[in-house]
Order: C-alpha cells, then structure tokens, then sequence
C-alpha cells in the first residue's frame, strides 16, 4: 500500500468512525433505573477516575493504521485541553506534519498538510457527526477513559441511574446505556463499558450501530496501559477497532511522553493557501477507501 494512501486511511479514519453510527432517532425518556447500592458503589467507584481536576494533556504518540491486512506507522501529537479542543497532529517519516485533526465544542477541522487540503464545520452542518450521536464531548471521554452520554458534558448522580449493570464474575462488570425505551422502542444505538469491579477502571468502551437489514457497525476502544499523571492514572496505549460489513480499520494509539503542558495555540489557523474540501467529497473520499 502507498503511504499516501495508508495516510489518507489515517487522516480519515476517526471522521469515518463517526460516520459508521448512521442516523437514529433519539427517544430517551430519562427514566431513572433502579439499581442496587452495590451497583451504585461500582458506578461511583468508575466515576472516581474522572479527570475533571485535570486542564491540559499532552504527549509524542506513536499512530498505527491497520487496513487490509497492511500496516503503517506515524508519529505525533496529541494535545488536549479539558471540555475545549482535542489536536492530533500526524507526522510523516517523522520530521513534516503531515495531518492534523483538530475537534472543539463547535467544529472539526482535518487538515491534509500534504495536498493543502482542509474541512472545517460546525458538527450540525456535517450530517454524519450530527446523527451519530458522538460529538467532542463523546470523543473526549473516549481519549480520558470515562463514562458519557450522548449529548451530556458531564454525568451528575441522577444521569448515572439511566446506567444497567451487570456482573460477568472474575471481576468484572458490564454497564450498558441505550438510547431508546426500553421494550418499546429498541434503539438502533447502544452503549457499553467493561469495567475492573474492584477498581472501577473502564478496560473497554464499544458504541454499536444495530442494523438488521445491513449488519452491525461497531467501534472497540480498548485501554491497554496507564501511566501516572498528576494524582491520577491517564490511558497510555490505546487500541480502537472499527468493523463495518465491508470494512475493519485498526488504529493504535500509544502515548510515550505524558505531560499537562499549556504552551500551545488552542486554535489552528489555516493558511489561505488550503483549499477547502466540501463535506460531500470528504465522505466520497472515506467511502472510496
């Protein structure tokens, strides 16, 4: 494979995760469930590690795309900032930015560096990131290891009874969120985490698209390794896997140099010498992958 090709799988790739959650109809009716105070402990104890004390994070990364068997390897950046922007930036043979990715409360940004190429747009004029119901803060709670629901910055104590849990034994517990329901209306989104019961450590997010006509999209975000981090433990390698009916992208995300630096730019600016990509070409390019 072309490295200009496997860097186009890279620089799509978390756009086309979004868009492998098609368009549903969201009829949560934020009815509280009953559950145990064992289980409310384990929800609590999952909690505990979110990182709301915690502004800047930022590492080197080493990004691995694997497609069709074939595999390739960049280096980069990731800068966060806490509830504001999220920046992977992609390095080719290691010394030229190749790709950037850049995703805050109100828009996307992906930047082709090498063919002076951008998309940038509010999440409600790009259609696919509009009804999958993965937005920054769901992208977010991915990077940092924590709970979410869609559309919700943060999970108060009454948003964590919507939860179901579930002992699998060994340790281990499962907490579902559907965004439907109940026996009346099956969503075709569902939500699960695979939990350490003793720690409350998440070792597995994955978000399903059920589509009983075409078959199931799913995406796995497994966590693989933490390190320190101020008072806390941070994901350092990270394996996410989409698997479409036609399709399964592979992306590891390792994070070597972990730091809470702040001397940034927030915003990328782009240079008028980009030209700019409408959203429609942008999933004819993803499609055509």
């Amino acid at each position: 494979m072309k490295f200009s090709s496997v860097l186009k799988i890279a620089v799509l790739a978390v756009p086309l995760m979004m868009a492998s959650c098609r368009s549903h109809k969201k009829v949560v009716t934020d009815t509280p469930v009953a559950i145990s105070p064992e289980q409310a402990e384990l929800l609590d104890r999952v909690d505990s590690h979110t990182q709301r004390n915690m502004t800047f994070v930022g590492s080197k990364l080493k990004f691995t795309v694997n497609v069709d068997n074939k595999e390739i390897s960049l280096s980069g950046n990731l800068r966060m900032k806490r509830n504001d922007v999220i920046r992977l930036q992609l390095m080719a043979l290691g010394l030229v930015e190749a790709a950037r990715l850049e995703f805050t409360q109100d828009y996307v940004l992906i930047m082709d560096r090498i063919n002076k190429q951008f998309l940038k747009a509010p999440y409600h004029d790009v259609e696919f990131l509009r009804n999958s119901g993965i937005n920054f803060n769901t992208l977010q709670a991915l990077f940092w290891n924590e709970l979410f629901q869609p559309g919700k910055a943060d999970l108060s104590k009454e948003d964590r009874k919507l939860f179901t849990l579930k002992s699998l034994g060994d340790g281990e517990a499962v907490i579902n969120f559907e965004d439907g329901d109940g026996e009346k209306v099956r969503s075709k989104m569902f939500y699960s985490w695979l939990v350490n019961e003793l720690t409350g450590r998440i070792k597995t997010t994955n978000i399903m698209y059920r589509d009983a006509a075409n078959g199931n999209t799913q995406l796995n975000w497994d966590y693989r390794e933490f390190k320190d981090l101020g008072s806390k433990l941070f994901p350092s390698d990270m394996n996410v896997t989409l698997t479409t009916p036609k399709k399964e992208v592979k992306l590891g995300i390792r994070l070597n140099s972990l730091n809470n630096d702040d001397d940034w730019d927030l915003r990328t600016r782009v240079s008028s010498k980009y030209r700019e990509v409408e959203v429609d070409e942008i999933l004819h390019r993803i499609m055509s992958l």
